[in-house]
């Protein structure tokens, strides 16, 4: 008897649908053919025991299996599950009738119970767009899938629930997903905030200015002055996830399977912080199996570098093109995979090997040349990159003993908010770009215009300073920034300057 039952093939962030034929006919062999990997080869073993754990057998008749589009590479444990009804089906055990529309995933182990698997949303939503009725996935996996609309979810955690709801015992009730109650009760719900930080309002400024704009930013200072302190309160004053960006996030750590089965729908922006001994596939992504890097896995979120010259320089060089393309292509013979990698990159460091270069009171020990060398580990396009460079100096004992309350994230983040919904308005009817930090040339050109005083103040920096030409466009972008959050339709000279001012590893003799 042949029979249908339908799965999905995972391939970056993305699933295609896969048909399983199954035919049991007479005859003892066992065939197994559509591009399958050696873990969907297993199955058999898995399958085999998971049915004697429920009461049944493997049949003893000849069992050929068919995964199409078979030109589909099948990769890992998620199709056990399909692959195990499409034989009880095919070898008249259970009754087919309810698998019309249905498309099944999910691990089986030895004792029939149904394991979670990755890449769980991916598939809900391309079943969505294929027509499904309804998915039956592992039960950790079902609230995961639960957030996609419009389809019917079926959480199983044994395969003897499979067998009763094939048989017509059970009638499970389809797992559902209030968004709006998640987003309030998980939404912006942080445990640290700016209000912990004493002093370094300037720095608080400048980062402030940074989540405004989405714009890269490095923090330089020495040890112990507050800079990871800072960097790890950012994600407190980033402006909420919308539906659209908190179901692309998901997506991404779904396939790194990454995702907290508590909460199946990601509703805080994500905030990424390898160390500096990662890898370059670690950071951007790769691997035999294309998995999502670092980088991707803080799409629409922050990847904080600290330590950002410890890190190698083949790994900070891998970062200049899904910087500037907020995409990371991985190319293989077979195939090639997009990750989408719009980060906010936030980086940290010493100014030299000491630590105390530029410091106020305590003195560089560092030999002649070694602070040029320290700096020269990152590289004059990688920086170029970054909008803001930030000197970050110790807080004095003054500050340190304030026990004035100071400015919390909550009111941070509405100033940033307010800012983020002036350039939603600007670049509303272009596509891809939400933030100041994502303006193409054109739009700079249409948005940032400076008076005849605001173009001297940016020619005599740019002439004293040596700068480039991205680095003109950026401060340009910073400037709109800095406006924004002024409720200002023009880039005034004061903008110009405190964007300037920004630039501080460009200032002439900053590295002795």
């Amino acid at each position: 008897m042949l029979v249908k039952t339908f799965s999905a093939a995972v391939s970056g962030i993305e699933a295609a649908p896969v048909t399983i034929e199954v035919d049991v006919t007479r005859g003892v062999r066992y065939m197994l053919v559509g591009l399958p990997d050696t873990a969907v080869k297993e199955s058999q073993q898995r399958i085999e025991s998971a049915l004697r754990a429920v009461g049944l057998h493997w049949p003893g008749r000849q069992v050929i299996i068919n995964m199409a589009p078979a030109d589909i590479r099948k990769e890992g444990s998620s199709y056990d599950l399909p692959l195990a009804v499409g034989i009880l089906v095919a070898s008249e055990m259970v009754s087919g009738n309810c698998l019309d529309g249905m498309l099944l995933t999910g691990e089986l182990s030895l004792d029939g119970v149904v394991r979670p698997v990755r890449g769980v949303l991916p598939m809900a939503l391309r079943a969505r767009e294929e027509g499904f009725r309804c998915m039956m996935v592992p039960a950790l996996n079902a609230p995961e899938a639960a957030v996609v609309e419009g389809l019917d979810i079926y959480g199983v955690n044994t395969l003897g629930e499979v067998l009763g709801y094939l048989r017509g015992d059970t009638t499970p009730a389809p797992v559902t997903v209030n968004l709006r109650e998640l987003f309030s009760r998980e939404g912006n719900v942080y445990d640290t905030d700016f209000a912990d930080v004493k002093g370094q309002e300037n720095v608080k400024r400048a980062l402030e200015v940074a989540v405004a704009g989405n714009h890269n930013a490095i923090m330089i200072g020495p040890p112990g002055s507050g800079k990871t302190m800072l960097a790890r309160r950012l994600p407190g004053i980033l402006p909420p996830l919308t539906l659209e960006e908190a179901l692309e996030t998901t997506r991404i750590h779904s396939v790194a399977g990454k995702i907290d089965n508590h909460i199946p729908l990601m509703t805080c922006r994500p905030f990424r912080s390898p160390h500096h001994t990662s890898s370059d596939i670690a950071l951007v992504g790769g691997g035999p199996v294309p998995q999502p890097g670092e980088i991707s896995l803080a799409h629409n979120g922050i990847l904080f570098l600290d330590e950002l010259p410890e890190f190698k320089r083949s790994v900070l060089e891998v970062l200049r093109q899904p910087l500037e393309d907020r995409v990371i292509t991985i190319a293989r013979a077979r195939l090639s995979c997009n990750f989408p990698a719009s980060v906010m990159l936030i980086a940290s460091m010493n100014p030299c090997p000491c630590g105390f270069h530029n410091h106020p009171v305590r003195e560089c020990t560092c030999a002649p040349g070694m602070v040029q060398r320290y700096m020269s580990r990152i590289s004059g396009p990688l920086l170029d990159r970054i909008d803001i460079h930030i000197e970050v100096v110790p807080v004095d004992y003054q500050n340190l003993s304030v026990t004035a309350k100071t400015e919390n994230s909550s009111v941070i983040r509405e100033r940033v908010v307010k800012a983020r919904e002036i350039q939603s308005e600007r670049f509303a009817g272009n596509d891809g770009i939400h933030s100041n930090a994502q303006m193409t040339p054109a739009l700079i050109r249409r948005h940032c215009h400076i008076d005849d005083a605001g173009g001297r103040l940016l020619r005599a920096a740019m002439e004293k300073r040596g700068l480039s030409a991205r680095c003109y466009d950026r401060i340009l972008k910073v400037a709109r920034t800095i406006a924004d959050l002024d409720h200002s339709d023009t880039i005034r000279p004061d903008h110009l300057s405190e964007a300037i001012n920004y630039r501080n590893l460009d200032r002439e003799g900053w590295a002795g």
